[in-house]
């Protein structure tokens, strides 16, 4: 009996786990197989070169601006994206006017996560197509705006000066990801019974409290996951970079990430090894970040 249930469990997985060692765990293997090797990418000839491609990972300062951009698109990013989620979410759902006992969303709550939710239904190409003319320094929108109210003198250049291109990257990131977390976190909140903030509301506590004390407690799985996946996304930002700025890496490499780097040197350089022993860097980047996250984020689960 118990051999035909564990024939029927591995019988039923076979095949799942088959395609997935296929398409996704192989590829890895390679990758990293490839990245001791000076394959060109556009030929069967290579030889095998040990450790070199990574001793030049290690004295390229490109690679260096990139991961430099990375860790602070991996720091910034999330919590500013996730920040603004929360909070819009609460708003939405308990943050209205309070009327004795009864706790409700802000006017019109429905309405505003739709459009919180819209920059969510266009592609990523549209979206950085779209702020790339509105951050264009001679008629853009932006610049167009500072004319209109007299700031003549105030005409940046957002993606060509160094300081500000990775800031008006992030921006774009944040704005085309903050409505998918406000309509997760209000599903989320939706499960919490309303008694909770009721008796919360009776006992005095304000918005401040009510958020901290209940909220982000019974949230705090969802916000977890929602954590490691914006710092997946703060990875990559490959989209958003190559289609906004101006050359490989924007001015001075102030908008150069991994991924960008590694599609200039495996597609434009034909460095194929090179570029894969980048790829194994990011993947060594993504598994430490994903393991901190769950590491620092591990708490009592709270059940209700």
């Amino acid at each position: 009996m118990r051999h035909g249930k564990y024939g029927f469990i591995v019988g039923f997985l076979a095949l799942p786990l088959a395609i997935y060692a296929v398409f996704v765990i192989s590829p890895f293997v390679q990758a990293i197989y490839y990245s001791f090797t000076n394959w060109s990418g556009l030929s069967s000839d290579l030889q095998m070169v040990g450790f070199d491609n990574y001793r030049k990972l290690l004295d390229d300062d490109v690679f260096w601006h990139a991961l430099r951009n990375n860790l602070v698109l991996l720091l910034v990013l999330p919590l500013v994206t996730l920040g603004m989620g929360l909070f819009f979410a609460f708003m939405l759902n308990v943050g209205g006017r309070r009327k004795g006992a009864v706790v409700s969303g802000v006017r019109g709550s429905s309405l505003y996560k739709v459009v919180y939710f819209f920059p969510q239904v266009l592609s990523i190409a549209i979206v950085a197509l779209i702020f790339q003319f509105a951050y264009n320094p001679n008629s853009g929108a932006l610049n167009s705006f500072l004319s209109g109210i007299g700031l003549d003198s105030v005409q940046p250049n957002w993606l060509g000066d160094p300081s500000l291109a990775l800031w008006c990257v992030m921006a774009v990131m944040v704005w085309s990801n903050v409505g998918f977390y406000v309509v997760l976190f209000s599903a989320a909140m939706s499960t919490i019974p309303r008694d909770f903030y009721e008796a919360a509301l009776l006992d005095g506590a304000n918005r401040f409290t009510t958020f901290f004390r209940i909220t982000l407690p019974l949230l705090w799985d969802t916000v977890q996951t929602g954590w490691v996946y914006m710092g997946i996304l703060a990875l990559d930002a490959f989209a958003v970079v190559q289609i906004m700025t101006v050359g490989p890496g924007g001015p001075d490499y102030s908008t150069e990430v991994l991924t960008w780097f590694v599609y200039t040197k495996g597609i434009r350089d034909g460095q194929a090894g090179y570029a894969t022993a980048l790829g194994v860097a990011l993947l060594i980047v993504t598994m430490i970040f994903a393991a901190i996250v769950m590491r620092l984020g591990r708490r009592e689960r709270l059940e209700f």
